[in-house]
């Protein structure tokens, strides 16, 4: 019985945890620049978009297309930073487990 005690403790602790790396992530911000750095592009560690620059001579009226796609490119690589950040701060957290849980990252 003393074996699934420290299981449920373990879980419980492991619960803290992963909350408070939520809570981090949330204020952690990383960035990514397409168009060789016309468009920057800022999220939070969960993937939130906070902010779109964009360097005014990219903007040209007849070339909107290009502009979309950069802005795209841009927030899609941040978004992938936020995913790297968050898995390695969930492997953290599992590093310690004895066993893998499925699903958690």
């Amino acid at each position: 019985m003393k074996n699934f005690q420290d299981l449920i403790q373990m879980g419980q602790k492991m619960q803290a945890r992963m909350a408070e790396i939520q809570e981090n992530l949330q204020q952690q911000e990383v960035s990514a620049t397409s168009g060789g750095g016309m468009v920057t592009a800022t999220v939070n560690g969960k993937g939130e978009v906070r902010s779109v620059t964009i360097d005014p001579t990219v903007v040209d009226p007849d070339d909107v297309e290009m502009l979309e796609d950069l802005v795209v490119a841009a927030v899609a690589e941040a978004q992938k930073k936020a995913q790297s950040l968050h898995e390695e701060e969930m492997q953290k957290v599992a590093g310690g487990l004895p066993f893998k849980v499925p699903g958690l990252f």
